[in-house]
């Protein structure tokens, strides 16, 4: 099965206004697809992000486990679709259940207490690092950019460096 996802993104605020003017202006999308647990309980949240998007542009928010159902089995086959993920986790949950993905653009993962600072958009602890670096070792590739004109970052490099510790202790 053959799903032609144009973009896979862990970005913390979802959709929000590099998603809508940046993204969404080069990538030919008909599907944008939401991987929230909190999103699909938070109607105020679904209503703002339905309003952010191109009427052109359908808006899917589902929980992890439908989420990955849905890529996995193939409901999405004939569309093209941007999925937008809050962490490292949910991408590597879709990828060990069966999702193929080939690269994964880091958007925005910001601070909160417990994280530290590897970019400027990128902010991670340790649970983070050690799940990003087992997406990278299933072969796909894990670029940081905010925006599509911005240049693509190799992340495991600076995460090997920086965290070699957490990385190499299992």
């Amino acid at each position: 099965i053959i799903m032609p996802i144009v973009l896979v993104r862990i970005d913390d605020r979802l959709v929000h206004g590099q998603i809508v003017q940046g993204w969404l202006k080069i990538l030919d999308v008909d599907i944008i697809l939401i991987i929230s647990d909190i999103a699909t309980l938070d109607i105020m949240q679904q209503i703002l992000m339905t309003m952010a998007v191109p009427g052109n542009i359908k808006l899917d928010i589902k929980n992890l486990k439908d989420a990955t159902n849905a890529v996995t089995s193939g409901q999405y086959d004939k569309e093209r679709v941007m999925i937008l993920a809050v962490s490292p986790s949910d991408v590597l949950y879709m990828i060990e259940n069966g999702a193929d993905f080939k690269s994964v653009n880091i958007g925005g993962m910001h601070f909160i207490s417990g994280k530290r600072q590897l970019l400027h958009n990128l902010c991670v602890n340790d649970n983070d690092v050690e799940n990003l670096h087992k997406i990278h070792i299933k072969s796909v590739e894990i670029e940081g950019r905010i925006l599509p004109e911005d240049e693509k970052k190799d992340i495991i490099p600076i995460i090997e460096k920086e965290y070699k510790a957490i990385i190499h202790r299992r």
